[in-house]
């Protein structure tokens, strides 16, 4: 007997991806007016979240590798939202703080997550559990890899 793989449409990863891209294709017009893209939003709610942090730390929190974080985090910088410091106790480490236009801008984008809850036609409580779903099928994924180093 041969084995078949799923259609294209029944596959969980396709259905992700493709609402991945569907989400984020939402998000570029509302980001659009302060002159961000996803990944540098993702960047800054990090900051907002947890300021003066290490860039470690950073691409821990946002799960960024290192290859795309620090270009994200090098174009937030010449826009002057954020700064790059050395760390006064380890001169090796990078430490990423907001600037006050940074801090600022935080105020601006708040119209950003409303304007897109507008667009998505799921209840809080779907919402809620979509986002426990996803954050449970990550952290599988997360340990799966932990183990494979």
């Amino acid at each position: 007997m041969t084995a078949k793989t799923l259609p294209l449409q029944q596959q969980v990863c396709f259905a992700l991806y493709s609402a991945n891209n569907a989400m984020m294709r939402l998000y570029r017009p509302l980001l659009k007016p302060f002159d961000l893209t996803y990944p540098q939003y993702v960047v800054l709610l990090a900051l907002w979240q947890q300021d003066n942090i290490s860039l470690g730390q950073l691409g821990i929190t946002t799960l960024f590798d290192s290859g795309t974080l620090t270009p994200l985090v090098k174009k937030l910088e010449q826009k002057g939202w954020l700064q790059r410091l050395n760390d006064p106790s380890d001169e090796r480490v990078k430490k990423v703080q907001l600037t006050a236009a940074g801090r600022a801008l935080e105020s601006e984008v708040a119209s950003v997550m409303p304007a897109l809850r507008c667009q998505v036609e799921l209840s809080d409580d779907q919402l809620v559990a979509l986002r426990e779903q996803a954050n449970s099928l990550l952290q599988q994924i997360l340990q799966l890899e932990q183990c494979r180093r």
